[in-house]
């Protein structure tokens, strides 16, 4: 058995565009978005212990060991194995190095958990397919899933429901606006829309990168000025907007060279970086 996996890719993605349908009588939103991955993100390292316990190694500010998704991913991986086999598997390790700011609309938290779930599968040899890892971040939240999907992805319903998509091969700006913003909060306003019209893959197909928009954009705007801000200014570029329900924005372009030459003109206040479109998750491979 394999007792070490270092450097285990957990990347961000950005929604492309993000349209509120409706809501259903439970409160969940129904949405549709396209799920972009990109080639920036956490870094998470696994080491098998000796013991059945499971640890995270490294410090997050504001974020209780028992709260991070990273354990709580880990700890129903082990639990759903024991009920399979009745065997518990050893303990683990894990260490986060933390690049993507949390509440930023990028699924670090999300990416985190399925990567911890991907790697543990493989460490651990428990042989759960991609649809059962699925089920099993499902319960850790609505994005989770998607990444353990692996690529890119037209996405429907509160998350659930995911169709391959092939998109733009894309460069990107993503500013930082400074502040963290709740994605329940958002999601609680009577300012948001819920009755976007519902469209067809093959519409964003037809249209590409600047289809549709950020339905919950308009709600983070006036709720926390900085995202207006960053997205005004980024417009200048090109078609920019908020990914998620907030905080970060991003504007794509078609070469590295446009992306370095906007990234120079950012003023200091701001955060930012650049990242490149990718179309499959870099632990796809985990699960073949």
């Amino acid at each position: 058995m394999t007792r070490v996996l270092n450097n285990c890719a957990a990347p961000a993605k950005l929604n492309l565009f993000l349209h509120v349908v409706g809501r259903r009588a439970d409160g969940y939103h129904l949405l549709q978005s396209v799920f972009q991955l990109l080639d920036r993100g956490d870094v998470l390292h696994f080491a098998l212990r000796d013991d059945e316990a499971i640890h995270r190694v490294t410090e997050l500010a504001g974020v209780p060991a028992d709260a991070d998704l990273v354990i709580r991913a880990a700890r129903l991986l082990q639990t759903a194995i024991i009920a399979r086999t009745g065997n518990t598997p050893p303990g683990v390790d894990i260490a986060v190095e933390k690049k993507l700011p949390m509440g930023g609309g990028l699924g670090g938290g999300s990416s985190d958990a399925a990567t911890t779930l991907m790697a543990l599968n493989h460490l651990w040899q428990a042989g759960f397919s991609r649809e059962e890892l699925m089920a099993i971040g499902v319960k850790l939240g609505a994005d989770v899933p998607f990444f353990i999907f692996g690529s890119n992805a037209f996405v429907e319903g509160i998350g659930e429901a995911m169709q391959t998509v092939d998109t733009p091969e894309n460069w990107f700006v993503v500013l930082e606006p400074g502040v963290a913003v709740p994605t329940q909060q958002i999601f609680s306003e009577t300012g948001l829309t819920r009755d976007t019209k519902v469209v067809k893959i093959t519409d964003f197909l037809g249209a590409g990168i600047s289809f549709g928009k950020n339905d919950l954009q308009v709600v983070a705007e006036k709720l926390f000025p900085p995202v207006a801000d960053a997205v005004k200014w980024l417009q200048q570029f090109g078609e920019a907007r908020m990914t998620g329900s907030g905080a970060c924005v991003f504007c794509p372009f078609k070469d590295e060279q446009q992306a370095d030459a906007v990234l120079e003109q950012v003023p200091a206040r701001w955060k930012a970086w650049k990242a490149r479109a990718i179309k499959h998750h870099p632990l796809a491979h985990l699960q073949s």
